[in-house]
């Protein structure tokens, strides 16, 4: 989304026209999920993704027939054997999808309000109209509402306003959905992973969550491995004492810290600080044991049971784990079912193959 928008606005600021596709409304299984972007080039090439196959070809064309025209045209697909059999797109879903030229000012205003509400991370609903009726304006006419509910941006093509309906809050986790002709597409708040400990499995979780749109955080007490030459996708890359460094830091519940240190006392140390803090997701890495040792030290230290019990340990969906990738890969698998099914998802209850880790021992880490 992030690349289609700045791709949108440097076209719209070099005094070009955008064709924005953008999917609406979806029902069953489809490719894409409502609130999907694709930019269409006027050479045929595009940036983002609606899927691929005969719907992105299709779109494609009839996004054409919008170029220099006011308003928007809704597209209808059915993904049946009839339509999509030869690209594999048989989902049996339903997609609607808007196609709308965009050019000028005011889409400029419109589509910079939607990349600073992208970097800000809070999180923001856009309401589309897809149904034009009394008082609900064009086909095409947008508005950005934040986190708190107030209105940011509007993109309108007439004059008069355009009645939206109120969407709910973001902190609700809202799903997609259509009211009184109106698409309202939550963008949820991005959260921000903070991987303590810069070596292998850090670095792997690092380039796969930042693929996953996680805001990624690294802390290390060594230069030599945390730096910004093996973690090129991170967005904060802190050197220092853990202890003291996570101690200056103001965790939310839009953090998730992951503790993957190189050693026992390391990650007890990070467990002390991150256990109670309103951090979203605490993840902790390591055999049974070296957890169970932990876990006893901190009890007699004087933790509670509350806080320890929130700590997801050995962090990571059971899959068999053994290389570092594949533990990578089941962690990230947790942070992503964590943000968006939520804490109560049900995403430890597969059964581990017998003799197989669920995420590597401490002697994996560097």
């Amino acid at each position: 989304m992030r690349d289609v928008i700045q791709a949108l606005l440097a076209t719209l600021e070099s005094g070009g026209e955008a064709l924005l596709c953008q999917v609406v409304e979806t029902r069953g299984s489809t490719p894409q999920k409502a609130g999907a972007l694709m930019l269409v080039d006027l050479s045929g090439g595009q940036v983002g993704t609606l899927g691929g196959g005969c719907v992105e070809a299709e779109v494609k064309q009839k996004a054409a027939r919008c170029l220099g025209q006011p308003g928007a045209e809704l597209h209808s697909f059915l993904l049946d054997h009839d339509y999509a059999w030869a690209d594999g797109l048989i989902c049996g879903g339903r997609m609607q999808i808007l196609a709308q030229s965009l050019r000028g000012e005011p889409a400029i205003a419109y589509y910079r309000a939607y990349e600073r509400l992208l970097t800000d991370g809070a999180g923001f609903t856009e309401s589309v109209v897809i149904q034009a009726g009394p008082g609900s304006g064009s086909v095409g006419d947008r508005r950005l509402t934040d986190a708190a509910g107030e209105a940011v941006a509007q993109l309108c093509l007439l004059p008069e306003p355009t009645v939206f309906p109120a969407p709910a809050l973001i902190d609700s986790r809202p799903r997609p959905a259509v009211q009184q002709g109106v698409a309202l597409l939550p963008v949820l708040p991005r959260v921000q992973v903070l991987i303590v400990g810069a070596g292998h499995i850090g670095q792997a979780v690092a380039s796969l969550a930042a693929q996953a749109d996680f805001d990624v955080w690294v802390l290390d007490d060594r230069a030599q491995y945390a730096n910004p030459d093996r973690f090129p996708s991170a967005s904060r890359i802190m050197v220092g004492a853990i202890d003291e460094s996570l101690a200056r830091l103001n965790l939310t519940p839009r953090t998730y810290a992951l503790i993957v240190t190189r050693g026992h006392g390391h990650d007890q140390e990070a467990l002390a600080r991150l256990a109670p803090t309103p951090a979203g997701f605490v993840g902790l890495i390591g055999s049974r044991r070296k957890i169970r040792m932990i876990f006893d030290t901190l009890r007699s230290e004087g933790m509670n049971e509350q806080s320890l019990a929130r700590v997801s340990s050995p962090v990571g969906i059971p899959i068999g784990s053994e290389s570092v990738a594949e533990i990578a890969i089941s962690i990230v698998a947790e942070l992503i079912a964590r943000r968006n099914l939520g804490p109560d998802a049900a995403v430890r209850n597969a059964i581990t193959p017998r003799g197989a880790s669920i995420a590597a021992p401490c002697e994996v880490n560097e």
